[in-house]
């Protein structure tokens, strides 16, 4: 058994370190989100975590890890009768992101259920997390519906599985970890709301820390059995710390004075609902116990503000999660009257000094060609040369209508075009193509029928061979590639346009993170195209890369356009199952070279000979077009829409248009 680095050996990270051991203290308080880059020591910390949580009493032989002393009635491998019971280590679970519904509420078994004619239930992980860890690694890349049962059974305690005949209640009580990178794509907001605590990490900038972090990795991996040795002295002390906090925390009494300042501070920041006021009060009541104090300071309100509030204040997508601090310490200041009952009992635990703070402390180390017109600013340098304007900010977003791919696709779950997936409406069935995942019961009993005399059927089970087995064909939604190939050049310079310009790509990603695509983005100007932006899940970095996107120079349209092929033939190695939306941001003017707008037109016939859906966004303004943008749509048979027309509500013939033409 691999040894885990020691918990309190992890250097620095204070914030991450603190929101676990408040809800290894009080569970209640609803996990934690840990967001960061990567190599941040994330996943490190979690998986440490585990070995300080004290042991369990299980029942013997119960798969649902009943407490042995108040069996759960509802157990559905009980009744079980209250008893000693058997200590055994808390479970860490991990959650992979690819893990099916079965596999994490459990389900019908199917074997015993046709092959012996009755209902049995396979616990899945939920169940095995019960009284431990449930830990999902990039829990952004989970799939929506998973994300949604996981949250729903931290916050009730309990998993109830509806399916297949199957009726079952059991506890499930856990600590809920998610760790991601937002580089990766984000959570929806509805979900970032369901996690308890939110943490921001980053790697430190300090040489004399990194240094030790590299120090204590070396040490580690090295011997890692004679590393843990060297600290486990520390750890039984967080371990002793954290039931010593558990025993308190029913004594902790969260006074008027106390609850004003929550109350307080989630209406200043304009939280949604009422649950962070509920997670900030447990918070602030497990912040209290960990310090050994019965009453909750106002300190305490401050750091669970600090731990529940950033992810809940966020107001659109691209805004980042952050707390105003100084807002903070002005609301809590205004509400700061607290009646005398509720000042803490300066000589009891924790009430001295060094007695309060919810930090934990550092753990000792031991040992240790032009055609342009003049006015349109268009350079005859590189796109680093003369000509070049500063960025521009984007103009306000707005709602969009759908774009979507023809066809019935099969990608991964998203909510733009048709597709084939795991989850949506049944709509047949076939024979399974790999392993069975979602069973069609009706078909497969209807496929084994005609066979059960041939195959001496006597007793009251179904006679079911594999090849009888049927796997379920859903629809639903899936989301695809959204490449967005903008044109930078000097003849969209001018700044008011290229504002507007940036606005409507802006809402188009604002669009592509709710229908939860990829995006991608490239530019062109000067003589190149390039890859501002590899395909990501990360809406927030191509908003970034589009706002500091500078202007000026030839249009090199052929580039930018032979570029964005190149994007996608490499994805589509990389993923050949999601589907590619092109949408090309241009006045449809080509410069530089010979025949620039010729040897544009045979780019696009590139796309159009693939069957790639594209829109191109005509950007051309002022009484006199050209209409280039139009005939470059022609090229890609693909449509073309104004700026104007793309913010109007005609843009829902954009989508019955592209239809069309692929048809």
């Amino acid at each position: 058994m691999t040894t885990p680095f020691p918990f309190t050996a992890v250097v620095g990270q204070d914030d991450l370190r603190l929101a676990l051991l408040l809800n290894a203290v009080s569970p209640a308080v609803g996990g934690v989100l840990v967001r960061g880059e990567k190599g941040t020591a994330k996943s490190t910390a979690v998986r440490a975590l585990s070995a300080l949580l004290p042991q369990v009493a299980v029942v013997p032989g119960c798969r649902f890890s009943c407490d042995p002393a108040k069996p759960d009635p509802a157990c559905p491998d009980g009744p079980h009768e209250a008893g000693p019971g058997a200590a055994r280590p808390a479970r860490m679970v991990e959650l992979p992101v690819g893990a099916s519904e079965d596999r994490l509420v459990g389900a019908l078994d199917i074997e015993r259920a046709l092959a012996e004619g009755v209902k049995a239930f396979e616990p899945g992980l939920l169940a095995d997390a019960h009284r431990g860890i449930l830990y999902v690694d990039e829990v952004n890349l989970l799939h929506d519906h998973l994300v949604d049962l996981l949250l729903d059974a931290a916050a009730m305690g309990a998993s109830y599985v509806e399916r297949e005949g199957v009726s079952v209640r059991h506890a499930s009580k856990f600590l809920l970890v998610g760790t991601m990178n937002p580089e990766e794509g984000e959570l929806r907001p509805q979900l970032l709301d369901r996690f308890g605590l939110t943490v921001e990490v980053a790697a430190s900038r300090e040489p004399d820390q990194r240094v030790e972090v590299v120090r204590r990795r070396l040490a580690h991996d090295d011997d890692p059995a004679g590393f843990a040795v060297r600290w486990a002295d520390e750890e039984a002390a967080v371990r002793q710390r954290i039931v010593a906090a558990r025993e308190l925390l029913p004594s902790v009494r969260l006074g008027d004075g106390a609850l004003r300042q929550i109350a307080a501070t989630c209406a200043a920041f304009e939280v949604d609902g009422m649950r962070a006021d509920i997670v900030m009060a447990r918070t602030a009541t497990a912040l209290a116990a960990w310090a050994g104090r019965t009453a909750v300071l106002a300190e305490d309100v401050r750091q669970a503000a600090l731990l529940a509030l950033p992810h809940r204040r966020r107001r659109n997508p691209f805004d980042a999660p952050g707390l105003d601090e100084d807002k903070l310490d002005q609301t809590l200041e205004e509400f700061s009257e607290e009646s005398p009952e509720d000042d803490p009992d300066p000589d009891g635990p924790g009430g001295g000094p060094g007695g309060g703070g919810g930090q934990p402390d550092d753990g000792p180390s031991p040992g240790g060609d032009t055609g342009a017109r003049p006015e349109e600013g268009e350079g005859a340098g590189s796109p680093a040369g003369a000509g070049e304007q500063s960025a521009v900010r984007a103009a306000e977003p707005f709602r969009t209508k759908v774009l979507s791919v023809p066809g019935i696709g099969e990608g991964a779950a998203g909510r733009r075009s048709r597709a084939r997936t795991a989850h949506g409406r049944t709509t047949g069935a076939r024979r399974p193509q790999g392993a069975l995942t979602k069973l069609h019961l009706a078909a497969t009993v209807q496929a084994a029928a005609p066979h059960q005399r041939a195959r001496g059927r006597s007793g009251p089970g179904l006679v079911v061979r594999r090849d009888d087995l049927r796997q379920a064909v859903r629809e639903g939604r899936e989301g695809n590639l959204v490449l967005f190939v903008v044109d930078a050049s000097g003849s969209m310079a001018a700044r008011q346009r290229m504002t507007a310009v940036k606005g409507a790509v802006l809402s188009l990603l604002l669009d592509a993170y709710q229908r939860r695509d990829k995006v991608g983005l490239v530019t062109f100007r000067g003589s190149a195209a390039e890859v501002a932006l590899p395909p990501t899940s990360s809406v927030d970095a191509a908003a970034g890369r589009l706002e500091s996107l500078p202007t000026g120079g030839r249009t090199p349209l052929a580039a930018g356009l032979l570029k964005a092929h190149e994007v996608l033939r490499v994805e589509r190695l990389r993923d050949p199952a999601r589907r590619a939306l092109v949408v090309v941001v241009t006045d449809g003017r080509a410069t530089g070279g010979p025949e620039p707008v010729a040897l544009a037109g045979r780019a696009a016939r590139l796309f159009a000979a693939d069957g790639v859906a594209s829109v191109v966004v005509d950007c051309e303004s002022g009484p006199v077009r050209l209409g280039l943008a139009g005939q470059l749509a022609g090229e890609l048979e693909g449509t073309a829409v104004t700026l104007d027309e793309l913010r109007a509500d005609s843009i829902a013939g954009l989508v019955k248009d592209v239809q069309r033409r692929a048809a």
